[in-house]
């Protein structure tokens, strides 16, 4: 079927943080097998942090993830595997490893004004066969004007695909829709837009849905929103609603439903919800994954997550500064104490 969208799925990849890195085999067996009994052309599988992601700072994974890679290919008959990997975390072998594994796209995601750690992976993963995509994190962080310089460096490297990556859930329809449209008129036609939605604001299908008005052909969302914060645009009301506008995805979006429910649902820890913590992620522009984190911290030295998570945003940290969160609750202990 032909597509308006191509889209991925990012349950076991982004799901992975609320789940705390405890995929197990048989999870990731189901949810690849049921999504791509669905038609769900890409479905990424790594650790929430990328590949090489499983470690002190961000949280050990239960299952390499390698072997979660191999189980899911091993359900997949037509979809085909997707991997994450962050300059600094992962490396150039992980990603020659993930490509013997049996991957065949990977995003190579940096903060939306780092973009110059990109090319070294871009161009490897090119030489590589894969389908190679530069994730722009963060990126309500940049203007578009920025972000489109950002994206020149990757889309120059290699990249097949620039993703505006709205990692903490902070945009609103009209700060998507200048990004995309920028990111579209500025990069080569033969370079395609996508987006990535975080849910901290309720907005993760409108905000897909005004991205791909204004030119995005890429979309992700997770099943049942299983992702870090409040989760991410959840697939199958996304590709319900793209049959209800006539946008194709060549996606069944009663089998989404179906997975959804009867496989998903039943592996989740907890239901992902915009409750005050995760609000606060997309009110303050905060890293979606900083949510579970900045819990830890603040339970820890006896503060309130709330404050944790306001003092990170007026600080503007960004992914990859989860060991920030101890020290901001620890501070706030301190002058509690004064």
């Amino acid at each position: 079927m032909s597509r308006d969208v191509h889209f991925c799925d990012s349950t076991l990849r982004d799901g992975s943080h609320p789940k705390r890195h405890q995929f197990t085999i048989d999870d990731v067996r189901r949810v690849a097998g049921a999504l791509d009994r669905a038609g769900v052309p890409w479905i990424e599988v790594s650790h929430g942090d990328g590949l090489g992601g499983s470690s002190f700072n961000y949280g050990f994974s239960l299952v390499d993830e390698y072997e979660l890679m191999a189980a899911a290919l091993e359900e997949m008959s037509q979809a085909q595997l997707a991997v994450l990997l962050l300059p600094g975390i992962g490396t150039k072998d992980e990603l020659k490893k993930a490509w013997d594994t049996g991957a065949r796209l990977v995003r190579v995601a940096t903060h939306c004004t780092e973009a110059d750690i990109s090319p070294q992976h871009l161009t490897l993963a090119r030489e590589l066969g894969y389908v190679t995509v530069g994730f722009l994190m963060m990126a309500h962080m940049n203007t578009p004007e920025g972000l489109v310089e950002q994206a020149r460096i990757m889309s120059d490297a290699g990249a097949q695909v620039v993703y505006c990556t709205d990692s903490a859930g902070a945009m609103t329809p009209s700060q998507v829709a200048a990004r995309v449209s920028a990111l579209r008129a500025a990069l080569p036609p033969d370079v395609a837009i996508g987006f990535h939605a975080h849910h901290n604001l309720s907005l993760g299908v409108a905000n897909s849905l005004v991205a791909i008005e204004h030119g995005a052909t890429w979309i992700d969302g997770s099943t049942c929103g299983l992702g870090a914060g409040a989760g991410n645009t959840p697939t199958e009301i996304f590709v319900a609603v793209c049959d209800k506008v006539g946008i194709k995805t060549g996606m069944d979006a009663l089998a989404l439903m179906d997975a959804a429910e009867d496989v998903v649902r039943p592996i989740m820890d907890h239901v992902p919800l915009v409750n005050r913590d995760a609000l606060l992620l997309g009110y303050a522009g905060v890293y979606s994954s900083f949510l579970l984190h900045a819990d830890r911290a603040a339970k820890r030295f006896g503060v309130s997550s709330k404050d944790v998570l306001l003092e990170a945003g007026r600080r503007q940290a960004v992914g990859g500064q989860e060991d920030l969160l101890i020290d901001i609750a620890s501070e706030l202990a301190d002058a509690d104490r004064v």
